[in-house]
C-alpha cells in the first residue's frame, strides 16, 4: 500500500501542481499506519532553505486534491490521511560526509606519528627462559 501511494504522490508531483511554489520535489518513502488510516509521505526539495520552505507550503496546500487522487486510484473503502514530513537525507548524508573526512584526517595524524614512532622499552619485550650456572645445581 505504501509503494502504490507514493508511486500515485509521484506521478501526480511529476504532472505538476499549479502552484507556483513548488519546487524539485521527490518523494523518498511513505510509511502507513497499520490500520491504513494515516500515511506519513516523506520528500525532499532540491533547492535553497527559501524553496524548501515554499514547496512544503504547497504540498500543505495541496493535500487535499492528491488524497483525493490516492483514494480514487486505490479504490479502497478508506483513503488513508495523507502528512508531509521534510526528509532529512541530505543534512544527514552532510552529516556522516563530514564525520567521515574528520575520521580520515585524525587516521593520518595518527599514521604520520606512527612513522617515527620508537618502542618505549626494550626491543624485544618477552621473557626468555634463563640459562642455569652450573653452580647453581
Amino acid at each position: 500500500m505504501a509503494d502504490r501511494i507514493r508511486e500515485i504522490v509521484a506521478r501526480r508531483l511529476e504532472k505538476g501542481l499549479r502552484d507556483p511554489r513548488l519546487g524539485f520535489v521527490t518523494i523518498t518513502d511513505v510509511r502507513v499506519t497499520g490500520d491504513l488510516q494515516h500515511a506519513s509521505v516523506f520528500y525532499t526539495v532540491y533547492g535553497t532553505e527559501e524553496e524548501r520552505r515554499d514547496s512544503a507550503a504547497a504540498l500543505r496546500a495541496a493535500t487535499g486534491m492528491l488524497r483525493s487522487e490516492v483514494g480514487r486510484q486505490l479504490s479502497v473503502r478508506l483513503t488513508p490521511s495523507l502528512e508531509f514530513i521534510p526528509d532529512a537525507i541530505p543534512e544527514n548524508a552532510a552529516a556522516i560526509e563530514s564525520a567521515l573526512a574528520e575520521a580520515a584526517r585524525r587516521d593520518a595524524e595518527v599514521e604520520a606519528l606512527a612513522a617515527h614512532a620508537e618502542y618505549a622499552g626494550d626491543p624485544d619485550p618477552y621473557v626468555k627462559p634463563r640459562e642455569r650456572d652450573e653452580d647453581e645445581d
